[in-house]
């Protein structure tokens, strides 16, 4: 196994909790990429769900950062803002906002976690649309890279950690804390 999808495995079995609020699909993996989709319906307004976005140090788990805690993170919702962690003597960026649409959309373009170090390709998508109790999520994570990877089984793993932000996004959005 590749010592980066090693490093994922290891991270993903430690830290992931089951997440029935919210579970990614490996839609498609091939040795070249994936395509993860996820929904969860939000008890709470898109204006609401989309301003938690943002507040990325509240609902990001401290155990899936570099530093050990999400106090570091942050992520303006604005074109060309980087979602980014910053600690004494380090920092890191994740992914670059590249498309909003206030209350609609949020598009950030990275290689989340120990993916970076794989030089992929990572696009991921938050949708938000109104429905009659709230919000409902729809999340999409594309990566592309060297088929020498094995991203098709890379993806199970990133699936879980995807999983359980967006059950920790929801919560947070739901009541103002991510548990």
């Amino acid at each position: 196994m590749h010592p980066v999808t090693r490093s994922i495995a290891l991270c993903a079995l430690v830290f992931a909790i089951p997440c029935a609020a919210a579970r990614a699909l490996v839609t498609q993996a091939k040795p070249d990429g994936f395509l993860l989709t996820l929904s969860a319906e939000i008890a709470a307004p898109p204006a609401a769900v989309y301003s938690a976005l943002g507040q990325v140090a509240g609902w990001w788990s401290s155990s899936h950062t570099w530093s050990g805690d999400a106090k570091n993170l942050s992520l303006p919702l604005e074109a060309g803002a980087c979602f980014c962690e910053r600690w004494a003597g380090g920092g890191v960026e994740h992914a670059r906002v590249v498309f909003v649409k206030k209350d609609e959309i949020l598009r950030l373009a990275g290689a989340l976690g120990p993916l970076q170090e794989m030089a992929v390709a990572g696009v991921i998508t938050f949708t938000l649309k109104s429905i009659e109790k709230g919000s409902r999520l729809e999340v999409t994570y594309r990566l592309s890279g060297d088929s020498s990877h094995s991203l098709d089984k890379v993806a199970p793993f990133v699936d879980q950690v995807l999983s359980q932000q967006v059950a920790r996004l929801k919560a947070f959005a739901e009541t103002g804390k991510p548990e």
